[in-house]
């Protein structure tokens, strides 16, 4: 089993930045690829950005790509979400996920171990 715990959620202006943490514990962090999404009212989980095990790879969805930043600290067991240039409609709950390595495929139901997630609200 895989714990994940994020932290960094909060209210933020239009234009403003947040940075998201997720803490990750129970097993050996650099064995999963993760992935951040999230999740708006009404609308479908949907995948924001993923890293491969090592940080060498990313994938970002094309709403926010120039935006936001996927990273990971594998000796500190903590993948992050730097997000730049926030706008209304990045609000939703985020969430980060983890899996063994399978890239290529996004999809939710592809990823094992889920935090609980923490709330993004951006302001106009």
């Amino acid at each position: 089993q895989v714990q994940l715990v994020e932290s960094g959620g909060g209210l933020v202006q239009a234009g403003g930045s947040l940075r998201l943490s997720c803490a990750a514990s129970g097993r050996t962090f650099s064995n999963y690829e993760m992935g951040w999404f999230r999740q708006a009212p009404g609308k479908e989980r949907e995948l924001v950005a993923a890293i491969t095990r090592s940080g060498g790879r990313t994938y970002y969805v094309d709403s926010v790509k120039g935006r936001f930043t996927i990273s990971r600290d594998n000796a500190k067991n903590t993948v992050y979400l730097q997000m730049n240039s926030l706008k209304p409609e990045d609000t939703a709950v985020y969430y980060c996920a983890g899996r063994r390595p399978a890239w290529g495929t996004f999809a939710p139901e592809k990823y094992d171990y889920w935090g609980q997630g923490t709330q993004v609200t951006v302001s106009s």
